[in-house]
This record gives structure tokens, sequence and C-alpha cells, in this order.
């Protein structure tokens, strides 16, 4: 009996410690709640949606919006864009970054070309190198009210050398050029391709969808989607190119490709790839996705972590501080998913 008794302080002791640990197992996610909470106190906020390992961890609605609800991702729709075209290249229809886009454009072409028109590549377009004088900015309503949007967009006067090392110059005329690009070597829209090509994501639709006057699917901009159908198109790059089951939808190789710096932007100083920003949040690598208002979308590798957040298209975000503040944001969810961390800086 004796030796029974003198056991019983270590029993205790771990049945306590086995207590103790489906709260510390639950650190992570209550630290979650507390970032996403603090995240009403943004206005033009709408849905967050959280995903680690191919799991939904978090999904909110903010000031009457559901998850649910379609959203207008404006330039977020440039990585989806850059993804189209990894496929065609996948695919055979277009024969990789380096092929010379003036050839897809006989007739588009102005009477008497820059000849450097003739050094643009498909590359360029997706790096926003092509050296042609911006159609976003100032200059977006001239080009969205012109006859035709294309040929708009390649009478452009250079105001830079097209191709590597040379200046980010951010241009929605760029992918557009690269949605009309995909359908002349498909023969099909791009929100047809986008649909198909896409379509073993679940979850994955492209819903509304401007077109020019030509019926060309506006490349880079007015594309709507949920939160969980933009967070499916972040999760394909966080599984290098595979649906859920295991079915290749697009090629590691095109991700790596996206994913690697060839410029700056020169609004936030942040690294550009092929249609994807980068920059460090939390001390981890992440690449993002950004629309006008506040659409990103973010991926983490190194946690397993994407993240899609969608916002009032009407409010600009850069200018007003809220891109930054939707930074800290995923900084923070970083730190909570990573360390469970309950304090956030925002």
């Amino acid at each position: 009996m004796m030796l029974r008794f003198a056991r019983l302080p270590f029993i205790c002791l771990a049945l306590v410690l086995l207590a103790a640990a489906p709260a510390a197992a639950q650190d992570a996610p209550l630290a979650l709640d507390a970032v996403l909470d603090r995240a009403e106190d943004f206005p033009t906020l709408r849905a967050i949606v959280v995903a680690r390992d191919g799991q939904e961890i978090a999904a909110r609605g903010y000031h009457g919006h559901r998850v649910a609800d379609t959203a207008n991702i404006k330039s977020a729709s440039k990585s989806v864009i850059s993804g189209l075209v990894g496929v065609a290249i996948d695919k055979g229809l277009l024969e990789g970054p380096d092929q010379p886009i003036a050839p897809l454009f006989e007739g588009d072409l102005p009477a008497d070309p820059d000849p450097r028109l003739f050094d643009i590549t498909v590359g360029d377009l997706l790096s926003m190198q092509a050296g042609l004088e911006r159609t976003s900015g100032q200059n977006y309503g001239r080009w969205v009210t012109s006859p035709n949007w294309v040929r708009y967009a390649l009478s452009r006067p250079f105001v830079a050398d097209p191709g590597p090392g040379g200046p980010m110059l951010y241009s929605t005329g760029s992918s557009h050029l690269l949605s009309a690009i995909l359908t002349r070597v498909s023969g099909r829209s791009t929100r047809a391709l986008a649909n198909d090509w896409l379509g073993a994501l679940p979850g994955f639709a492209v819903g509304g969808w401007e077109q020019d006057p030509q019926g060309v699917y506006m490349g880079g901009n007015q594309m709507a989607m949920t939160p969980r159908s933009l967070l499916a198109f972040g999760e394909m790059y966080r599984t290098g190119g595979l649906a859920p089951d295991g079915t290749r939808v697009l090629s590691q190789d095109w991700i790596d490709a996206s994913w690697t710096h060839r410029t700056n932007s020169r609004f936030t100083g942040d690294e550009y790839g092929y249609g994807w920003f980068m920059r460090t949040l939390g001390g981890e690598e992440v690449h993002y996705g950004w629309g006008y208002g506040g659409q990103m979308l973010y991926v983490a590798p190194s946690l397993g972590l994407t993240v899609a957040v969608v916002s009032d298209e009407n409010e600009p975000s850069g200018r007003t501080g809220y891109r930054d503040d939707l930074h800290r944001m995923m900084a923070d969810i970083v730190r909570a998913v990573r360390d469970g961390d309950p304090g956030a800086d925002f």
C-alpha cells in the first residue's frame, strides 16, 4: 500500500500535463481569432478566408458581408492571367515566356510601328517590363474608352526599352494583351479557359467579367470571384500546381518562374515576378496578388498558409495606407499560425 501511495504525486503530475496539452494546442487558433477580431476595425474590409495545409481554419465576413458573396478582385486577377498563361505554355499553345508577341497581333500593330514592338515578349508583359507607356493610373480612362483596347495598348509610345533590366511599368494594358493572346492561340474566350483549365480546383469559378469592345475578356481587372474561389486559386500555387485530388493543373516550373524576382514595384519597392508580388511578412516569404481597394491573395509556402481578402472595390488601398494595414494583418496571421502569438501590431 505504501508503494501505491508513493506513486500518486507522479500520477497526478502526469494527469496535469495531459490536461494542459490540448490548451497549448489551441494557442494558435485563439491567436488567429484575436487577429481576425481586430480586423473588424477596417471599415472597407468585406471578408477573409484562411487555409493551412489545404484545410480552411478561419472564414469571416465583415460589416454585413458574407464569405459566400462575390467580389470584384480587380488587379488580383493579374495573378490569374499569369496562371492561365502558364497552363497555355504547359499545353503547347504558347512557346514560353521568351516568345515575341508581335506575330500574334498581325493587323493590330500601328501602321509605322516602333521596331522595339518586335522585341516585346510574353514574359515582358507578365513582368510589366514591356516598355510601353502605361494604360493604368491617369491613362486608364482614355484606354477603356478607346474603340479597340488591344490596338490602343500596342500604339502607346515607348518610355523604356522592353525586356529584363527595364523598369516595372504597371499597366493593365499589358495584362489585357495577354488575355487577347490566350484567346487567339486557343480560339476560346479567356473566361471559358479559366473555368475549364482551373475547373479541377474545388470552389473555383469566375463569375462576371468585363469585356472589351471586341469581346476579349479584360486581362487583369474587373473579374468577379468569391473569396473561396480566390483562395482555391492560391492553394493551387501553394501545392505546386496540384488540385486536392492530385490532378496536375499547372506545372511547378511555371510557379517557380512566376515567383522569381524580375523587377521591383516603383510604388512599394516589393519584388515582382510574373503577375505576383513578393515580400517578407511576419518573418516568412510571402507571395501575393494585389487588387485596387484591398483585394489580396497571400501565399506563405513555408507555413502551408493561404489567405484571401476582399474589400470595398471603390476605396483606394495604396493611398490610404489600407494596403499596408492588410500587410500588417497578414504578418500577424503568419505569427499566429506559426507561433501562437496573441499580439497584433496594427
